[in-house]
């Protein structure tokens, strides 16, 4: 009898799991990915298909597969600008409408500009707009967004302006606030949440650099926030919300100095201090010239590896700044300054930046799965789905 009721539980477990299907992702909310300075969409190299999300292969597609099907949208935004102007074409991209710069920022740029806008209503577009990615979005529609570089600091500024709004800044929908819960989640990858020293280390040799760099730092003059003095003030004032699940990953391509053998590219150091960073040898060429202890060629001119300074009034840089993955500084990734932190333990708090951890000989574009020596991000970026479809 004990052996025909050990048959007959066995068989019933067995319809049990058949009748429970497979087990079920706690939420289904869509993936938004949202690219950083200098970003640009899919469209932009259709000749060769080089994507900003996976380089020669597709960080989209991959999260769409991933224990999927996901629903995962690829968002484009201006090149250069400040957060919250991207942060306005975000949401109008997103929701549909037109682009809502604000009253103060129409104010101070009197320049022509094309208005960038998406139809909420493909049946009812007139005008032949581009589709809106996402017209359902709202509280009962949230979004998981995942910012790479200013990416990031882009996704903070819409956090703060769809729950809190600005009325100083202008009428629009965007700026009356009030819109809580739209966001589940954002996720912030190599983000300069405390700017980065790229621009104060490297901003006396300008006139040699003929180069994207230059480009990012002149643009960069106008629109402060990603260097520390800048990210201060931004910090102050996109909060981080008590309803919504932050979560940060950490990229470091350089190593402390030694005799020999750190991984690190002797022929752009071959003299090394313990004290400073250096540049690994799989980091990618161009950002080895600035990313250790001094500007290469030059001698005179210190590096993120190496950059202090400490004048009255301004954010101090000491040597938790030198680790950096070519472009932003590792300490700069954790979290804003002031804001509550703390080490992912497997469960995920509300209100508090959650540390995914920095990961080792990921430089900035090597996260992205850009074509360079490190190895492929796919198993964070599975990491992080994981995490954000089990909240």
């Amino acid at each position: 009898m004990p052996h025909a009721i050990r048959i007959l539980c066995c068989a019933l477990a067995l319809l049990l799991t058949q009748w429970a299907g497979p087990v079920r992702a706690a939420n289904d909310d869509p993936i938004v990915l949202v690219h950083g300075f200098l970003g640009f969409g899919p469209d932009r190299f259709t000749r060769s298909g080089f994507l900003y999300w996976g380089g020669k292969g597709n960080i989209a597609e991959h999260l769409r597969r991933h224990k999927g099907p996901r629903t995962v949208f690829t968002a484009v935004v201006g090149a250069i600008g400040s957060n919250r102007a991207r942060a306005a074409e975000l949401y109008a991209q997103l929701k549909g409408g037109c682009v809502d710069d604000g009253a103060r920022h129409a104010a101070a740029d009197r320049s022509p500009k094309a208005v960038k806008c998406w139809a909420a209503d493909p049946r009812d577009n007139p005008e032949g707009y581009p589709p809106a990615l996402y017209p359902a979005w709202d509280a009962a529609h949230p979004l998981h967004m995942i910012g790479h570089s200013q990416g990031g600091t882009t996704i903070r500024a819409l956090v703060e302006l769809l729950e809190h709004g600005d009325a100083q800044a202008g009428d629009g929908e965007l700026y009356r606030g009030g819109k809580l819960g739209w966001i589940r989640s954002v996720t912030t990858i190599s983000t300069p949440h405390d700017g980065t020293t790229l621009r104060d280390a490297v901003l006396d040799i300008l006139p040699a650099l003929n180069a994207p760099l230059r480009d990012w730092l002149l643009a960069d003059l106008a629109n402060w926030e990603l260097a520390p003095d800048g990210a201060r003030h931004f910090n102050a004032w996109a909060r981080t919300s008590p309803r919504v699940y932050y979560f940060s990953v950490g990229t470091q391509a350089t190593e402390a100095g030694a005799a020999c053998c750190n991984d690190t590219d002797r022929r752009i150091a071959p003299f090394q201090d313990r004290s400073y960073h250096y540049p690994r040898e799989d980091m990618f060429s161009y950002y080895k010239t600035y990313a250790g202890e001094w500007i290469v060629p030059s001698l005179f001119q210190r590096g993120m590896g190496g950059y202090t300074q400490e004048a009255p009034g301004r954010v101090r840089i000491d040597s938790r700044w030198f680790a950096n993955d070519g472009v932003v500084n590792t300490v700069s990734m954790r979290a804003p300054a002031g804001h509550p932190v703390r080490d992912f333990d497997g469960v995920a708090v509300r209100g508090s930046w959650n540390f995914l951890g920095t990961y080792r000989r990921y430089d900035h574009f090597d996260i992205l799965n850009w074509p360079n020596q490190g190895p492929s991000a796919n198993r964070i970026y599975e990491r992080v789905s994981d995490i954000l479809f089990g909240l």
